[in-house]
């Protein structure tokens, strides 16, 4: 439960739930202490730390089937992107569970043989204990449950939502946050969010903005998140000669305020479920500059501009032509599409505690 996309879903509509019907608890595989624990704690929510499974498969199997058995769990999640994930809702149903829902997180594993083998592997002996398929869109649903499943209407889409009420343009806080982070008010300021891994594409990033600092001098690339690639990345800004206008802020509780500050988010990932940070820079008004690998679902407000992988010259083109002098109010799309938070939380109760 660190700061990620699928663990940002979970928290939004855990906070959303009226806690007087319903609780959520996680179980995680990891010792050191998580970016929303507290959160978690505070709501009444419990944490289960178990082994994962390449520390000791057969001490998660039975840990994992004492936490449901012991705790009287009727209700199990799991969010995974690749089928193998299914193997632990077969321990859930096996240990009392009586509803396993799968949650897809993303719309690929990468291209590694391992990884597509486990994949297809583990829908072959573990999908009949899939009582309730979701997945954030149609790529990530046909991935990880499969096309012939999402043809046939078996795979429920609920969105990523987002609170409008916190996700929203604020021009004071534009303000702060670019004093803090001493960008210049006459500056533009590129923005993303998301982990350092490849599958983010900084390395592209980067070049893209290299493009958008020969054509305007006057621009700041903001980083937002950390990961293992994050020193790898610093040094190819330094071998660019852009470091001295990059900025890392690591990873912040004050997205809503950052993406205020910036001026066009730009998000080349190699795929994606349903990006989370796309829709939370749409909510404040925020244009987008994306890759064509992610679903046509994620424009929800037309402020989403597609491009493939290929010219960091064109994105460059298309950032910079992006930004705007005024911030477009986006509610009545997100209402009208249901990415409000409280039409996610509703309709994740109906499939998941209602079921």
């Amino acid at each position: 439960m660190n700061a990620g996309g699928a663990e940002g879903f979970l928290m939004k509509v855990y906070r959303g739930l009226d806690k007087s019907k319903y609780q959520m608890d996680f179980c995680i595989n990891v010792r050191e202490k998580c970016f929303y624990e507290d959160e978690i704690l505070a709501m009444g929510g419990k944490i289960y730390r178990i082994p994962s499974k390449s520390e000791n498969l057969k001490e998660f199997k039975r840990q994992l089937a004492e936490t449901v058995c012991n705790n009287g769990y009727d209700h199990v999640i799991r969010v995974t992107s690749s089928a193998m994930g299914f193997m632990d809702l077969k321990i859930a149903k096996k240990a009392g569970a009586r509803v396993c829902c799968a949650r897809s997180s993303n719309s690929s594993d990468g291209d590694g043989l391992k990884a597509k083998v486990a994949h297809r592997l583990g829908r072959l002996l573990y999908r009949r204990y899939v009582d309730v398929r979701i997945a954030p869109s149609d790529l990530a649903a046909k991935y990880t449950f499969g096309n012939a499943v999402y043809a046939r209407g078996g795979v429920n889409i609920v969105h990523n939502g987002v609170d409008l009420s916190v996700f929203r343009y604020d021009a004071q806080a534009r303000d702060v946050i670019r004093a803090e982070l001493s960008v210049p008010q006459d500056a533009k300021l590129i923005g993303h969010v998301g982990r350092f891994d490849p599958q983010k594409n900084h390395m592209f990033l980067l070049e893209i903005f290299r493009e958008i600092h020969a054509l305007d001098p006057n621009t700041r690339l903001v980083l937002v998140g950390k990961g293992p690639l994050e020193e790898a990345v610093r040094a190819k800004a330094e071998e660019l000669g852009i470091a001295d206008r990059l900025i890392f802020t690591g990873v912040r509780s004050d997205v809503p305020k950052l993406l205020s500050a910036m001026d066009v988010f730009v998000f080349p990932s190699f795929y994606e479920g349903m990006p989370n940070t796309v829709i939370e820079a749409q909510a404040t008004g925020l244009p987008c500059v994306i890759a064509d690998t992610i679903t046509r679902e994620a424009n929800i407000t037309e402020l989403v501009n597609y491009l493939p992988l290929t010219s960091p010259s064109e994105w460059a083109e298309a950032a910079l032509k992006a930004i705007g002098s005024e911030r477009a109010d986006t509610t009545a799309a997100f209402v009208r599409n249901k990415y409000d938070i409280d039409s996610v939380v509703r309709e994740f109760s109906r499939l998941v505690f209602e079921a």
